[in-house]
């Protein structure tokens, strides 16, 4: 196995599968790490699963900043590994200049389209799958007040807000809605210090469902919940055992389907633009023996009627990256 050398500059390695041969794919992982509990989380268990399944290696790297999204993808590229998985929108812009002069190198990417026709590019309809823990949190609330924290101020994670506030409102139009922003950095992914504190704040205001996606943040607001005695709402991959009986539910994104089935298609990756869903059960929320006393028969029944409508087209949630504007709250 050839490592890579002089990758990113002095003290710089690029993290391989302990004892893996030369391996065809790779994973790039963002801020936050394959660990995080979360969004990265997702995309490691979903390559992890490709990897038990087939028996073969993939290389991986977990990015530390900015200035190394360039350079470790164009080293894949000159590798010639095939296909190379990037998790993240903050990959789009290098994807966008390195996939032309690659043609033949097949690239996906994770929460970004990136028109080249060497690309997949995977959204998700989160605003669909936090309207469905929103009315959650809203029949499980008993102060009529619910909080959002989200991490990096984006329009993305705004959809998250938007599509929450939407459902909470759809159980109780009189809801109060509180949402807070972590920051406007890539940190704020990875604050968790930050995340308690306005969680603590959120229920000092009457909060007592606080539903946060935030990446490693997250991990902040499910301990301060715990802590303070309320409830919290986990996001992308099942948080519910992280904080057992006072995790209300988690909004599933499917990152680790996406990641599973980008490897598995491999050179013969789909280019394109693939939208995950709760109709093709991109998004949804997350029951097990660690929330089952939280959540009644008739909460999980009335939530999916709700899923079963938004299958169907008869109930549409909007999405705040449509027009950057929320019906049911203010950010």
């Amino acid at each position: 196995m050839t490592l890579m050398k002089h990758l990113l500059g002095a003290g710089a390695t690029l993290a391989l599968m302990a004892g893996a041969a030369f391996a065809d794919p790779a994973v790039i992982f963002d801020m936050g790490g394959k660990f995080d509990k979360s969004f990265n989380e997702a995309a490691y268990n979903g390559a992890e699963k490709w990897k038990a399944e087939t028996g073969t290696a993939y290389k991986e790297f977990e990015i530390k900043d900015n200035a190394q999204r360039e350079q470790v993808l164009r080293q894949f590229a000159e590798e010639g590994v095939n296909p190379v998985v990037m998790v993240g929108f903050m990959w789009g812009d290098v994807l966008g200049k390195i996939a032309p002069e690659y043609p033949d190198t097949k690239f996906a990417i994770i929460d970004m389209v990136v028109d080249a026709p060497n690309v997949k590019s995977v959204v998700f309809n989160e605003h669909e799958g936090s309207y469905l823990v929103g009315m959650m949190a809203a029949l499980a609330s008993k102060t009529g007040t619910v909080g959002f924290v989200g991490g990096m101020d984006i329009p993305l994670i705004r959809k998250f807000g938007c599509g929450y506030a939407q459902g909470a409102k759809a159980v109780n139009p009189d809801i109060k809605f509180i949402s807070n922003m972590t920051g406007t950095t890539p940190e704020a992914w990875n604050d968790p210090v930050k995340g308690a504190e306005l969680t603590k704040a959120q229920k000092a205001q009457g909060a007592d469902v606080v539903f946060a996606a935030a990446g490693g943040t997250g991990m902040g607001v499910l301990q301060a919940a715990k802590d303070e005695g309320i409830l919290s709402i986990g996001v992308d991959s099942n948080q519910n055992y992280i904080q057992p009986g006072s995790v209300l539910t988690s909004m599933l994104k499917r990152v680790d389907n996406a990641v599973y089935e980008a490897l598995k298609e491999g050179e013969n990756l789909t280019p394109g633009i693939n939208v995950m869903g709760l109709a093709n059960d991109g998004v949804g929320y997350a029951m097990d023996e660690h929330n089952a006393a939280l959540v009644t028969p008739e909460m999980q029944a009335t939530v999916d009627e709700a899923a079963a409508k938004i299958k169907s087209g008869e109930v549409v949630v909007h999405d705040y990256m449509a027009d950057n504007t929320c019906p049911a709250a203010e950010f």
